[in-house]
């Protein structure tokens, strides 16, 4: 992985990547301590690498990473190890900090080498991490099938005086049963709050005659999964049919849209024109998807402006929205693999809208 790594810092002529604890850590060496206040750095160079750890961390990391170390207390803190890390290193004219790199551990960095140029680590390993290996694919699908099971929980949670917080709880166990590691979020979001497409998942009753939307993510051996389905209690009235049947109309086109060597802007204008055709453009408010796999949101985002071409084995969501604000909202997501056939779309449950009594 190094290797591919330097490969493409020369191609970005960058001197030095500096890594902190996260996902593009993990990616590199498989493993990431926790990201708190203490500094830590993977220094990569064209000719040695360093890490840069608290002591506290060292013994677990190095089963995994197999470089160098060079170790702080708590009572030190980071400054010595970093200027060894500076004498190591020497000089370096462009370095790349990880993007989630906290503010006041930039600072420090900067302090050692405060003529350096900086630009973001994303130049490096956004174009690796995009292509999924087949090993992460598979991994990407068993995440999404814990989250088909936690719709499916929530689903039968659902009843008129339940609040959005308990249902998002069944959801919960749900992922819990279909062993997820980790549950990254699950909201639920009834009536006029569907139409906020980040609600914050509260005490509100669920009431008959509205809809409910439900997001749901986790994570299985650190990839993610991003699903969205709704349901609507009691009958549906045929305004919001037809506004989930245009979402799915736009789902249906991005998808057709999919195939290596298409403009991701194209994916992105296929949902769009579905959407103001139906006189609702204006009420799709965000990017029709974004990237997937160590991290929930992660390059290439699903936008109109956005050239780049498709290629097998990039991964993101497809989740084109209509919200109407005051009434309700509608979006439905699935998380797809690009192949040489086009899309194939990683969950297995139905679009179809879920009403219950």
């Amino acid at each position: 992985m190094l290797n591919r790594v330097r490969d493409g810092m020369a191609a970005a002529r960058i001197d030095l990547l500096a890594l902190p604890p996260g996902d593009d850590l993990r990616y590199v060496t498989g493993f990431s301590p926790l990201a708190d206040e203490r500094a830590c750095y993977l220094f990569v160079a064209s000719d040695r690498a360093l890490f840069v750890v608290p002591e506290l961390n060292a013994v677990q990391a190095e089963r995994y990473i197999h470089v160098p170390f060079l170790t702080y207390t708590d009572a030190a803190g980071p400054s010595p190890a970093l200027a060894s890390a500076r004498d190591a290193l020497g000089s370096r004219r462009r370095i790349a900090p990880g993007d989630t790199m906290r503010a006041d551990i930039l600072l420090l960095l900067q302090r050692f080498w405060p003529d350096a140029e900086y630009v973001p680590a994303s130049e490096v390993l956004a174009p690796l991490r995009m292509r999924k290996s087949p090993d992460e694919i598979a991994l990407l699908e068993r995440a999404a099938q814990t989250a088909d099971r936690a719709v499916e929980a929530a689903w039968q949670a659902l009843a008129a005086g339940q609040t959005e917080s308990t249902v998002a709880r069944a959801g919960e166990e749900g992922f819990r049963q279909a062993e997820a590691a980790e549950v990254t979020f699950t909201i639920v979001a009834s009536g006029a709050n569907s139409a906020y497409p980040h609600h914050h998942t509260g005490a509100r009753m669920l009431q008959s005659g509205e809809p409910v939307l439900f997001d749901f993510g986790s994570r299985v051996d650190g990839y993610c999964s991003d699903i969205t389905r709704m349901a609507y209690l009691g009958t549906p009235p045929p305004r919001y049919r037809e506004v989930h049947a245009v979402v799915d109309e736009a789902v249906r086109a991005a998808l057709a849209a999919i195939h290596p060597g298409a403009p991701i802007g194209e994916v992105d204008t296929a949902a769009r024109e579905v959407i103001e055709r139906a006189g609702y453009g204006e009420f799709f408010t965000h990017r029709t998807g974004h990237g997937i796999g160590l991290s929930g949101h992660e390059p290439p985002a699903i936008t109109a402006t956005n050239a780049q071409l498709l290629e097998s084995g990039m991964t993101f969501s497809v989740e084109p929205g209509i919200y109407l604000p005051g009434e309700f909202g509608v979006r439905l997501e699935e998380i797809v693999v690009v192949t040489d056939r086009g899309a194939r779309v990683l969950s297995s449950l139905s679009r179809d809208l879920r009403v219950s009594d």
